[in-house]
């Protein structure tokens, strides 16, 4: 007999959420979890991590996912372990063993070779990345045996810091913590950094440690989610505004907000900002609290950017009010 599966009734939920991402799941199987577990009508990310990766993977539910984009251009911080002497087809320990050399650095030439990819450097996407060209993954080709012509692309490593290094043995390695602009991928930094010494190397371990301004400290993890009450998940989301760091704070009051709202733009005395998050007052509490969106200002104007509807303010604040 055929089991009947229960129906997960959905709710409005809204809010950002840290995740611990756990090893082998990739972030939409992640994502698809906590929304279950939240039981969420509306859910995104803020940009992915790959399955064999763990760490901080800021969730966005409801009016949140509003905001997800603006996180996408955060610097990011990695934990990662690079084993020398060895490379595979993917650059990670996934991937088949191509070429094995024997190691030969001293720790003088690894701080010296690390110091060379600090700063601007361009980086060639891997074949095994979700990076499209010509609107299919590189991940795609690369299964079908392929290889194709990927541009060199410049990002920024603000930091390298040599965490514990292994340079004889069975198993060579280096453990690094890298601070890097978006869109660098790690996985070949470890590469490049292994061929610039001599032996070649690929990653045996990656974890996000920092997102922006979200560290993995906040984080929780899918089981501790799972082992929660149903309001101590809901308490476990940070509130939408917290995608908002570095907007400069705009408040209005009733009259003003409302029509902010409908996306009128108002006049005052602000200086010219490009990144203004808004607040307004809510029905019984005239400090202006609540988020209302985003905007910039511009000659005296603040101009709406995204907006909250009034269903999600009234659901977000409906969430807050306190029980009787």
């Amino acid at each position: 007999m055929q089991r009947q599966r229960t129906r997960v009734q959905r709710r409005p939920v809204h809010g950002v959420l840290l995740l611990d991402k756990p090893l082998g799941l990739s972030s939409n199987q992640a994502l698809q979890k906590a929304k279950w577990l939240l039981r969420a009508e509306k859910a995104g990310h803020t940009g992915t991590l790959d399955p064999l990766a763990t760490g901080v993977l800021p969730l966005c539910f409801g009016a949140a996912t509003k905001f997800s984009q603006l996180h996408l251009d955060a610097d990011k911080t990695y934990e990662t372990t690079v084993r020398l002497g060895v490379r595979t087809r993917t650059a990670d320990a996934e991937g088949e063993v191509i070429d094995t050399r024997p190691v030969s650095c001293s720790a003088g030439q690894v701080v010296e070779v690390l110091d060379r990819f600090m700063g601007e450097i361009d980086q060639v996407p891997p074949m095994h990345s979700a990076l499209k060209k010509d609107g299919k993954a590189l991940y795609e080709y690369a299964r079908e045996g392929e290889t194709v012509a990927r541009e060199p692309r410049r990002v920024r490593i603000h930091e390298i810091e040599l965490l514990d290094l292994q340079l004889h043995g069975e198993a060579p390695q280096l453990r690094l913590r890298v601070v890097c602009s978006k869109g660098t991928y790690i996985r070949t930094l470890g590469e490049d950094i292994g061929e610039a010494l001599g032996c070649g190397g690929h990653l045996i371990a990656l974890r996000r440690v920092a997102t922006g301004p979200f560290g993995v400290a906040d984080a929780v993890t899918l089981d501790a989610l799972e082992a929660m009450g149903e309001a101590e998940r809901l308490g476990a989301l940070k509130p939408v505004e917290a995608l908002l760091e570095g907007h400069e704070r705009i408040a209005l009051d009733a009259e003003h907000a409302g029509r902010f709202l409908s996306g009128v733009r108002r006049r005052g005395d602000w200086p010219n900002r490009e990144r203004v998050a808004v607040f307004g007052p809510s029905p019984a509490d005239p400090t202006p609290t609540v988020l209302l969106g985003t905007a910039h200002v511009q000659g005296g104007e603040l101009i709406p950017g995204r907006l909250l509807s009034p269903t999600d303010i009234q659901q977000i604040l409906e969430t807050e009010a306190p029980a009787p």
